[in-house]
């Protein structure tokens, strides 16, 4: 008779526990990931263009598209295919996966600065 109230008892916890991971991936998986969208805006100016990150290609390489008015922030940016992300959160943007066109490190709040070229100063946030 003792072991009756056990095994309810573990049948109890484990399908709490069990419960408990269900509605853990159902709160993880309903949680909106980070936008794959950017702006790109040039010494602070209005001008401004989108930048879009796309899928994974290989560790910490990912696709990238960017804007056609990109241009007029920094010529020879609209051939950047690629976007390759550091272990020190520095950003490259690139046309072969590995020549950065321009490189950026992480900003104050959400976003990057550019520091190669030195000019213009590139802003790149989140939209």
């Amino acid at each position: 008779m003792k072991v009756l109230p056990v095994v309810v008892a573990v049948a109890a916890v484990a399908g709490g526990a069990q419960h408990f991971r269900a509605g853990s991936g159902e709160s993880i998986a309903g949680e909106t990931a980070p936008s794959s969208t950017y702006r790109l805006t040039a010494n602070g100016d209005e001008a401004a263009c989108a930048v879009r990150r796309g899928a994974e290609v290989s560790g910490g390489l990912t696709l990238l598209t960017v804007g056609p008015n990109c241009r007029k922030l920094l010529p020879g940016i609209e051939r950047a295919k690629f976007w390759r992300e550091e272990a020190d959160g520095t950003v490259a943007f690139s046309a072969n996966g590995i020549d950065p066109i321009v490189t950026f490190s992480v900003a104050d709040g959400d976003g990057y600065e550019s520091y190669a070229p030195v000019t213009p100063l590139l802003a790149l946030n989140h939209d």
